[in-house]
């Protein structure tokens, strides 16, 4: 289950973002989404065409998924939220978690980073939703089709990048499998527009918080370089998978 304020101005596109947020969780464990179930939260003052645009936005993203929108609940609220709770299957054999990441094993993340800059950004009035495109196309992007090639490739760990950032959950990962994660900073793919927003201090508050979280575990977190950092715990609205696999597989 995930829900949320909204991310962007477009009420069909937040909810599409919305949705992929929520069926995130279930391709990450390589699953397959069964059944939807929306949750919203709408303020009186507002249309009802806004939710309903909102509605379709998470809709489709569910056909899309290939699963069945089951119903859901509503309240009165002073501000939208919407979100979903999701069932999904995966055979116990076949489930992936994080705790199986190996010696040697590359990382592969599927989506680039600063969602969380960008949409702070739109927030301040700083950038326009426009500005900000190719952020948007990917957050509203399912990561089913990044789990479908996991499947086929056969990884030994993976999660969905989400509000702890990339470092909070390689911490999690390499807690969780016992072993040490090196990441190339200069590698950290970033979506247009990242860069400029962070030099310009606009950075959201859960950034401070993963940062502050993950310290512990990372002796020399203040000597990296300033925007590495903002990237690594920028808190991410439905982010990519971040997947460990053997190094002979990661072409593929």
């Amino acid at each position: 289950m995930d829900f949320f304020t909204p991310v962007v101005d477009d009420p069909y596109t937040f909810g599409a973002i919305a949705a992929a947020n929520a069926l995130s969780d279930v391709f990450a464990m390589g699953g397959q989404p069964i059944t939807a179930m929306n949750i919203v939260a709408f303020p009186r003052c507002l249309d009802i065409d806004v939710l309903t645009r909102i509605l379709r936005g998470g809709a489709d993203k569910v056909h899309e998924a290939g699963a069945v929108l089951a119903g859901g609940h509503s309240i009165e609220d002073d501000e939208p939220k919407y979100g979903m709770a999701i069932t999904g299957t995966v055979h116990p054999d076949k489930l992936i978690t994080t705790r199986n990441c190996q010696t040697g094993d590359k990382l592969i993340m599927t989506k680039a980073l600063g969602s969380g800059i960008l949409t702070t950004a739109l927030k301040a009035e700083i950038i326009s939703q426009e500005d900000m495109g190719s952020a948007i196309a990917g957050m509203a992007r399912l990561n089913k089709y990044a789990a479908q090639a996991m499947l086929g490739v056969g990884v030994h760990a993976c999660t969905d990048i989400t509000g702890f950032g990339l470092l909070g959950h390689c911490t999690e990962m390499a807690h969780a499998s016992e072993v040490e994660i090196q990441i190339e900073c200069a590698s950290l793919p970033a979506y247009p527009g990242a860069a400029e927003m962070a030099e310009m201090g606009l950075i959201p508050e859960g950034s401070y918080r993963n940062r502050h979280h993950c310290a512990r575990s990372i002796p020399n977190i203040e000597t990296l370089n300033p925007f590495a950092l903002d990237l690594l715990c920028d808190p991410q609205t439905s982010g990519g998978l971040l997947m460990a696999v053997a190094p002979e597989k990661a072409q593929s």
